[in-house]
């Protein structure tokens, strides 16, 4: 087992705003709040949470988002704003563990070594337009993926609680190396990133191959 650990500061799940002018449908889940008691994750997602826009988020590849709160503290003073746990969306809030920099297909063990939920990172958070309103930062799309800090996407390999005070290990790391702050880079348009990311192809989503593939098609010979 890998050295690397940290711990999880909260779990945060979705207090559904309506009538929201900038949301696809009028609805967001974007506004998540920590909980004080343990949670299911599943292979769809954290029980109790809810997913409005589920064409772009949610998924058994998108099952979890999680954020260090390292990042929080960045967002924090970069926006002049108190960007508490939950206040990017995140499901879980963890310190120790820098969600931004985490490899892809690396393996996460939540609590309980026994029946805790396994965990595997799939992807990065590519920031939308919902999301700049929410914090009402109109260029925050730029400054975000400018920031590399998107946090991770996470799918679910072994169902589990998980609640505020467990510890986080890392139980493995692919060789490649390849991080979802790569990933976020290729998304904003640094080519310099592709070979990395083509390395770590099999640990994305089928969705995010295919826009790999399309990259790849289009480079020069």
């Amino acid at each position: 087992m890998d050295q690397l650990s940290g711990t999880v500061v909260s779990v945060n799940l979705a207090v559904v705003r309506t009538a929201v002018p900038y949301a696809r449908n009028g609805r967001t889940g974007i506004d998540k709040r920590p909980v004080d008691h343990p949670v299911l994750l599943d292979v769809g997602g954290a029980a109790g949470d809810t997913i409005c826009d589920t064409d772009h988020h949610g998924g058994p590849d998108q099952a979890v988002y999680a954020y260090s709160t390292a990042d929080l503290a960045f967002w924090s003073a970069e926006l002049g704003q108190d960007v508490r746990p939950g206040g990017v969306g995140e499901n879980l809030t963890l310190d120790g563990i820098d969600c931004s920099t985490a490899v892809l297909g690396q393996r996460w063990l939540v609590g309980d070594p026994e029946d805790g939920p396994i965990l595997q990172v799939r992807g990065a958070r590519i920031p939308c337009r919902v999301f700049a309103a929410f914090r009402g930062v109109p260029d925050l799309v730029k400054r975000f993926i400018a920031a590399l800090r998107p946090g991770c996407y996470l799918a679910v390999e072994r169902p589990g609680y998980v609640r505020a005070g467990d510890r986080v290990r890392v139980l493995d790391t692919p060789a490649h190396g390849a991080t979802v702050a790569d990933v976020l880079a290729l998304h904003g348009g640094d080519r310099s990133r592709l070979p990395r990311v083509l390395a770590a192809r099999e640990h994305l989503s089928a969705e995010k191959q295919a826009w790999l593939d399309r990259i790849t098609q289009r480079q020069p010979a």
